[in-house]
């Protein structure tokens, strides 16, 4: 066995990323994240990878590194940690999120190391050196993976920006570094492989944010990530510039607010940040309000200003609300719909769509082509992204002279063999795990199924006893349903399913030849059929037969 590597999330999706580098006796982890439900998972709060590989291989895996602090990339460190003991490295602001998520957890035990840029790190076997990498987080790094098989390196997220927030652009002179040394093998973040040209830099975002802070007279909304630190900092910068206060709202934006002033990454000279308590001292055309819901939650900031369910803030036609975020495939029908609504109130809205006051996080065409082009590699491997954006990575890496049989366009649970220079047939249990409440694994596919059922077709009890010494019928059938009909119609549908049954019953010899289990069975069938031609459904039909 020489050097595997094994992605176990974050291929043909947005999240889940985590992915294994493993030799025979020595494993590494590089992040380990969640993903937000989609519409179809219905109850479920958050996905998280499949991680029986590592679980079942516990006394290989030595370490896990961290790219950044974003819940794709660390939201599933958690219920990691619960069932295995792993070292964590990752950056300053990267550790300090994830200390706050692990004292949600009561997790009190965890070994986190923080790591600096240009140092070795010698875990087991692989020498891994951590690159500085700008995304819409603080503290983004890439790994350059030494291995003997040769070397891996690892982009993480990012785009190039030349002009960050923070000045500190992305270290391409140590991505050239080694290129020049040689990279074996290299996997990307396609993301944004769609799009056309750069990504525009974030400092972008802070001059449009001038531009309509010193135009607007009314109170400002700002909706954000509340990771994105860099984007509170421009805030903060362009209030102290238009004399305005800055009032930080929302559980998860304060917690990060907080971790952010107290490791030094959010600076406030001016004293520009109130409390909420001091919002009626200031007038209207003095506030920026900064709060969480750019993807539409139910229980944000936004949503709950746009329901009037919050508890300081009523939507008045002089607001301007600005969503400084594009929503993620899947949450534009909740995003629009909220906009929609702060419209009716009379609100301005500026977004992604109407102006420049959101920019991405990801490498767009030009820029993947500039890290391909420097980096060199002998194999690839996109990641992070859909199918297509992963196709799109692949035919710029061919593009710019990467032999396309070095190509590999692998999916969760793959075995990719570097040594063997060729993708393997081998593949590892990867997949989904949905976390419902406190359960985690729990909810199964079959699950999610009869919760779609339930919602489109409703369900139907019938309740019935029978004396088991005589096969007499005692009650019932008693027929309870929801969403199935309107009542008017209900009342004739149940009395002639209830009469279908109470013949079916009565057909049966149920002290000599059936059980409950078995009428049951009969039950369901017969009135699966009579509903479904009397309405065209399928509701969920449980029957519960009592012996006495």
């Amino acid at each position: 066995m020489g050097i595997n590597v094994i992605p176990l999330g974050g291929l043909s999706e947005i999240g889940l990323n985590c992915t294994v580098i493993e030799d025979k006796t020595n494993a590494i982890l590089i992040d380990a994240g969640l993903m937000f439900p989609e519409e179809d998972m219905l109850g479920v709060d958050m996905v998280i990878p499949d991680l029986s590989y590592v679980y079942d291989n516990a006394s290989k895996f030595k370490a896990l590194f961290l790219t950044h602090a974003h819940e794709d990339h660390l939201g599933a460190i958690p219920y990691l940690l619960e069932k295995i003991k792993l070292p964590v490295y990752g950056t300053k602001f990267t550790l300090g999120i994830l200390q706050k998520k692990l004292d949600e957890f009561k997790i009190t035990d965890a070994q986190l190391i923080e790591i600096e840029t240009k140092k070795i790190y010698k875990v087991g076997n692989f020498k891994i050196e951590p690159i500085l990498m700008t995304h819409s987080i603080i503290g983004g790094v890439g790994f350059a993976i030494e291995t003997s098989a040769g070397i891996i390196l690892h982009t993480g997220d990012f785009k190039i920006d030349q002009t960050p927030v923070d000045g500190k652009p992305i270290d391409l002179a140590r991505l050239a570094y080694y290129g020049e040394k040689g990279v074996k093998l290299l996997l990307s973040d396609s993301t944004n492989a769609l799009n056309e040209g750069f990504t525009k830099s974030e400092k972008k975002v802070g001059e449009a944010f001038y531009n309509l802070f010193k135009e607007v007279k009314g109170r400002i909304i700002v909706v954000t990530f509340a990771s994105n630190i860099h984007r509170v900092q421009q805030i903060i910068d362009v209030a102290s510039l238009t004399n305005k206060k800055v009032c930080i709202m929302g559980k998860s934006m304060v917690r990060n607010t907080n971790i952010s002033k107290e490791l030094g990454f959010l600076n406030d000279p001016k004293a520009c940040i109130i409390e909420e308590s001091q919002l009626a001292d200031y007038p209207d055309d003095k506030l920026i309000i900064v709060t969480t819901g750019s993807q539409g939650e139910p229980m944000s900031g936004l949503s709950r200003i746009a329901s009037k369910e919050h508890q300081k803030i009523r939507v008045k036609p002089t607001d301007t609300f600005i969503i400084s975020a594009k929503p993620i495939p899947g949450n534009e029908k909740a995003v629009y719909r909220i906009i929609n609504t702060l419209l009716k109130e009379g609100a301005k809205i500026y977004h992604d769509k109407n102006s420049e006051v959101h920019v991405s996080g990801h490498a767009s065409k030009d820029e993947l082509k500039i890290i391909l082009g420097i980096t060199k590699p002998k194999y690839f491997i996109p990641i992070h992204g859909e199918y297509m954006m992963r196709v799109a990575h692949r035919d710029i890496a061919i593009d710019v002279g990467i032999n396309k049989d070095n190509i590999f366009m692998l999916d969760n649970g793959d075995v990719f063999e570097l040594n063997d220079n060729v993708k393997s047939t081998k593949k590892v249990s990867a997949g989904r795990v949905f976390v419902d409440g406190k359960g985690v694994g729990d909810v199964e596919d079959v699950v999610i199924r009869d919760r779609m059922q339930l919602s489109t077709d409703g369900f139907v009890i019938v309740i019935l006893a029978f004396d088991s010494s005589s096969g007499e019928l005692i009650s019932g059938p008693d027929i309870i349903t929801k969403g199935l009909t309107y009542e008017e119609r209900s009342k004739k549908l149940i009395s002639e399913a209830t009469s279908m049954v109470k013949n079916l019953v009565s057909q049966c010899d149920l002290n000599v030849n059936m059980d409950s289990l078995e009428l049951k069975k009969k039950i369901r069938k017969a009135l699966n059929k009579f509903l479904y031609k009397k309405l065209m459904r399928n509701p969920m039909v449980l029957p519960i037969v009592m012996e006495v």
